[in-house]
């Protein structure tokens, strides 16, 4: 099928409170703009270099979502423009992303990544560091970035059971502080292999990409 046509195919089936990231990450401009073309408008890209150079050269109304590891000498290249950062898992990060969005003059949401996975190649907080990390004041002094919810990433693995019990326990983290931050609405979850498990379980945004554009290039 065309991208258009996988496009509309996933969001038959999303429901309404359901937004989709089309993962853009190795997929030429032309690829992106047929996407765009058709509708979507929400991408995302892991390196930075490439996320910079596409938002150069693609419209200026793409919502651009950093959703990779961000290391922190790379913020201030995408600081201008970003629309949401998927996968702070630091403080440190945090202040950084803060740090550039005041230079900017620019508000920059942000989501806050937990680690839910039983791999030790995922990175995030922990719910223990997480819950601390909003008793302890430290955000109340980040005026120019905003949390506004969570992502995780469940363990790569064929076990179901496993992937929706690690999407629950984040749904779960997520209810809870959420009663307490009226900032967080976006709860992050799912990719092509797991989202109708993470939708199941109360995602609100999925990262879809070889669904849309097909088998990822590992040419970068």
């Amino acid at each position: 099928m065309s991208i258009k046509e996988n496009l509309q195919a996933i969001k038959n089936t999303l429901p309404a409170n359901v937004s989709l990231v089309a993962v853009s990450k190795t997929k030429p401009v032309a690829l992106i703009q047929e996407a765009y073309d058709a509708g979507q408008r929400d991408f995302g890209e892991n390196y930075i270099q490439e996320l910079e150079e596409k938002h150069k050269l693609l419209p200026a109304d793409i919502r651009w979502h950093a959703i990779g590891h961000l290391q922190s000498n790379k913020v201030k290249y995408i600081a201008p423009f970003v629309s949401l950062v998927h996968a702070v898992d630091s403080l440190k990060l945090l202040q950084e992303i803060n740090k550039q969005a005041l230079k900017n003059k620019r508000v920059i949401d942000c989501l806050l990544q937990i680690y839910i996975a039983k791999e030790d190649t995922k990175f995030g907080f922990s719910f223990e560091e997480c819950e601390e990390l909003f008793q302890s004041g430290e955000l109340n002094k980040l005026q120019n970035i905003r949390i506004t919810g969570f992502m995780g990433m469940a363990t790569n693995t064929d076990n179901e059971d496993q992937i929706r019990g690690e999407f629950k326990s984040l749904k779960n983290f997520f209810s809870k502080i959420s009663h307490l931050n009226t900032h967080i609405s976006v709860l992050s979850m799912g990719m092509s292999s797991d989202y109708k498990i993470a939708i199941e379980e109360g995602s609100t945004l999925i990262r879809i990409g070889s669904s849309i554009f097909g088998e990822r290039n590992y040419d970068k």
